[in-house]
């Protein structure tokens, strides 16, 4: 499902336009990305949990040539899925 599915789909569900809920959605994302951008932790209790993890320095190779090189550690955004999520995937 992309976006524009999904925009669908809650609107269909909701009633509300779908300029409504592009907005919502628009916003929600935005809100979690500066949160996690400023190293905070996002919980929707009951859907998941959204963090910043920190990825350590490593060594890997590149494929094409098998040359050993350096990459740098980084911090990347992480998603734990909460229970009632999981329970309902199953």
């Amino acid at each position: 499902m992309n976006k524009k599915e999904l925009v669908d789909q809650v609107s269909e569900n909701t009633g509300y336009h779908k300029k409504e809920i592009k907005e919502v959605l628009d916003g929600i994302a935005d809100a979690i990305t500066e949160s996690l951008s400023n190293g905070e932790k996002v919980q929707l209790v009951g859907f998941g949990t959204f963090e910043v993890s920190k990825r350590a320095a490593r060594e890997g190779r590149n494929p094409q040539t098998g040359k050993k090189i350096k990459i740098a550690a980084r911090k990347v955004p992480k998603f734990r899925p909460g229970k009632a999520l999981k329970d309902k995937v199953q």
